[in-house]
């Protein structure tokens, strides 16, 4: 009876073993070793904030079972954690499953991408494991799990918050340029300057003009004169009538400055005026026969025969045969002497003065004794004299108190508070300015910044994009949030020119290494720490172990914090059994 239940259970073991070994799955564990698998890239790498592969794998002929399926799972593993991703799923060439399919004579091979998983910063040391699993009908066996790259290559979160906040500029003048004009009218064929005319209101502006201006010790600038003759009369009278007219302007105007400014023929030094000694003060043009004046007062005229005129004035172009052809008009002489005629015998005087503002020396004296005193652009204008930030934000308030409708001064505070890393108080104050100037390209940029410091790209682009009128510092941002998404060429085409640490890790990024080192040489932070630890990887990613251990060397010298980064670091994997890499990390 024994014998006989001894017999049954080797036939039972038998029957198992022979079973196994007619699925396949024994060869197949038994050859694991055997199948190769290529992984893309390789470390893994943060790319948008994900993680994701490609792998291909080749089994050899023989070794995998006709009839089986499959399942191949990656694993992203670290210290105390995992993350499995999708698996795939491969075939025997008379399995009924669904899969890729791998020949048993031939063998084949099988492609993969992953989905992508989020990146975590437990990601950063990791390895990617493949396990798989054959299975025919209801059998299965687990092939020996396999690492087959590591992780993870987080360059791309080196970027720096430098972005590019804008702020609003002041409209001040050092100097305020000022212009008059006035004119005098003469009776026909004479050249004296009536009392009336200096009276009129047409010299009334011109004298309060200067009377003020020499008052305010405004500069100025020599005084035009053109006088003009009507184009009636003989020619050669008429250029010796518009001679004569300005030189008797320039004679009332020179009486009239001495008693009304009291130089008495001696310039008085407080002043900046001094028309009545100075004749070179003085630049005078004439005109004999004034055919644009008249041409211009009929344009503007009602009279009667105005286009029968004009086209007299477009036919004929000397002076004599147009006053005939005008004449045999009849009746349209006598209106044009009463009505065009007597205004263009005048002399018009143009004065222009520049007025001398505050100094910067006086401006910088009332921001701390009398800042109620300064207008709005003197404040503004007054805060960029000092280079220290906590005295332009006082400044900038002052500003915003004393004129909260003006949205340049809370805009501006706002920049300041962002060069301060305060990021509650800027956005705060841009959303004041935005309320005070509705879509202005400078807040929106400046908002886009707040918004993407809180986390929140996809307002910021926005923001960036409305705002990019203002200059090319949206733009620049916007290259900030590509890297961060993954778009490296585009972060490279934003930040165009630049030469910054962003510009050189776009760059690096991109896969242009030998750009990205250029990019940092031209840049205002060359000599930081962090510009030569991408150098570094620059030269790891160019297989330089020099350079690699040159640039970390001078990193680790200045900031020794990049000592324990390197040695985690998954940019230098090929590099860690390196005697001068070890010596540098360890």
């Amino acid at each position: 009876m024994k014998n006989l239940k001894f017999q049954s259970l080797a036939l039972a073991v038998a029957t198992v073993v022979a079973f196994s070994g007619c699925t396949g799955l024994g060869k197949l564990v038994k050859n694991a070793d055997k199948i190769t698998y290529k992984v893309t890239p390789d470390p893994m790498q943060m790319h948008g904030d994900s993680v994701g592969v490609s792998i291909n794998g080749t089994y050899p002929a023989k070794i995998f079972p006709k009839k089986a399926t499959v399942t191949v799972t990656p694993y992203i593993k670290w210290a105390g954690g995992e993350k499995a991703l999708k698996p795939v799923v491969l075939v025997g060439e008379k399995s009924d499953a669904k899969g890729q399919k791998i020949s048993n004579a031939k063998g084949g091979s099988f492609s993969y991408t992953s989905d992508k998983v989020a990146y975590m910063p437990d990601m950063k040391v990791a390895t990617l494991e493949l396990r798989c699993t054959g299975a025919v009908k209801s059998k299965t066996k687990d092939l020996p799990a396999k690492k087959v790259a590591d992780g993870t290559i987080i360059t791309p979160l080196l970027v720096k918050n430098d972005e590019k906040p804008i702020m609003a500029k002041d409209n001040f003048q050092k100097t305020i340029p000022h212009s008059v004009t006035g004119e005098i009218f003469f009776v026909i064929s004479q050249s004296t300057v009536r009392a009336t005319e200096l009276k009129s209101d047409e010299m009334k502006a011109f004298k309060e003009f200067i009377t003020n201006g020499t008052a305010k010790n405004f500069a100025f600038k020599p005084m035009n004169i053109s006088a003009y003759a009507s184009p009636d009369g003989e020619l050669d009278k008429n250029a010796h009538l518009a001679e004569d007219r300005a030189k008797e302007t320039v004679k009332s105007l020179m009486e009239w400055s001495k008693e009304k400014l009291n130089t008495k023929d001696k310039k008085d030094k407080t002043l900046n005026f001094a028309p009545g000694t100075a004749k070179e003060f003085y630049n005078t043009v004439t005109t004999a026969e004034d055919w644009d004046g008249f041409k211009k007062a009929m344009e503007a005229s009602s009279i009667k025969d105005k286009d029968l005129i004009l086209r007299v004035l477009t036919m004929y172009s000397d002076g004599p045969t147009r006053e005939k052809e005008i004449k045999n008009l009849g009746k349209t002489w006598p209106e044009l002497a009463d009505k065009i005629l007597p205004k263009l015998r005048r002399s018009v005087l143009t004065l222009n003065a520049d007025e001398n503002s505050r100094t910067d020396a006086q401006i910088t004296a009332a921001l701390t004794a009398a800042p109620d005193s300064l207008s709005v652009e003197e404040m503004i204008y007054g805060a960029t004299l000092t280079t220290d930030m906590n005295t332009k934000l006082s400044i900038y308030k002052k500003a915003e108190s004393k004129y909260p409708q003006d949205w340049r001064c809370a805009n501006n505070v706002g920049y300041i508070y962002i060069m301060q890393n305060k990021l509650a108080d800027a956005e705060t104050e841009f959303k004041k300015a935005d309320g005070l100037s509705a879509n202005n390209p400078i807040v929106k940029n400046n908002l886009g910044i707040c918004a993407r410091w809180r986390g929140d790209r996809k307002a910021a682009m926005d923001l960036y994009v409305a705002a990019k009128s203002a200059g090319t510092e949206p733009t620049y941002n916007m290259g900030i949030i590509e890297i961060q998404n993954g778009n490296y060429a585009a972060a490279v085409a934003d930040f165009g020119s630049e030469n910054t640490f962003n510009a050189a890790l776009a760059t690096l990024l991109n896969g242009n290494n030998e750009g990205a080192m250029a990019t940092l040489d031209k840049s205002n932070v060359k000599d930081d720490a962090i510009s030569f630890y991408l150098k570094a990887i620059a030269s790891a990613r160019q297989g330089k172990a020099d350079g690699v251990n040159n640039n970390l060397k001078a990193a680790i010298q200045k900031d020794a914090s990049f000592k324990a980064m390197a040695r985690d670091d998954a940019e230098f994997i090929k590099f860690r059994d390196n005697a001068d890499f070890k010596g540098m990390v360890n």
